[in-house]
């Protein structure tokens, strides 16, 4: 059963017990965004309002950290990887071409059906197979910007 601001009673319990403990901010963030995908301008709300926290400072800690969603992602998430190896090794390319076959204009990382979210990352741990994305966790290695449309038509769903 869902409370406020879509909060479920344990998330609320988590908030009750975390909102006076230091560095408690970011670990009822991660809860929020654990429990909700990401942290919507309703869940930034709350959680200034119950830990008595500006809302600017909810906003700079969820803006500074990378982790922080503020958009919901789609179903399938495509990081590339734009770590100094795959970068020399093409990886850009690979991060354009997604972007274009998703139709992501500048700011947008989720696709209009809500399928895909890309994202860029900073390493992935596969330096040899240089570049690399993953989609959902699963690893492809040595790409060229021609194999993008293949992968993302492996997720797509009608």
């Amino acid at each position: 059963m869902a409370t406020a601001c879509g909060f479920s009673k344990e998330l609320d319990a988590f908030i009750e017990e975390w909102k006076t403990k230091p560095g408690n901010l970011i670990m009822i963030l991660h809860r929020v965004q654990e429990e909700q995908g990401f942290i919507s301008r309703e869940a930034a709300d709350e959680v200034a309002k119950r830990t008595g926290t500006p809302l600017a400072r909810v906003y700079g800690t969820m803006t500074f950290y990378h982790f922080f969603k503020t958009v919901k992602p789609g179903k399938n998430t495509i990081s590339v990887c734009l770590g100094t190896a795959c970068y020399l090794k093409g990886s850009q390319d690979l991060f354009d071409e997604a972007k274009s076959i998703l139709k992501l204009g500048d700011g947008e990382v989720t696709s209009q059906d809500g399928q895909f979210s890309l994202e860029p990352v900073r390493c992935i741990g596969c330096c040899g197979l240089a570049p690399v994305l993953s989609v959902n966790g699963e690893v492809y290695g040595k790409l060229t910007r021609d194999e993008i449309e293949g992968i993302i038509a492996k997720y797509q769903t009608t």
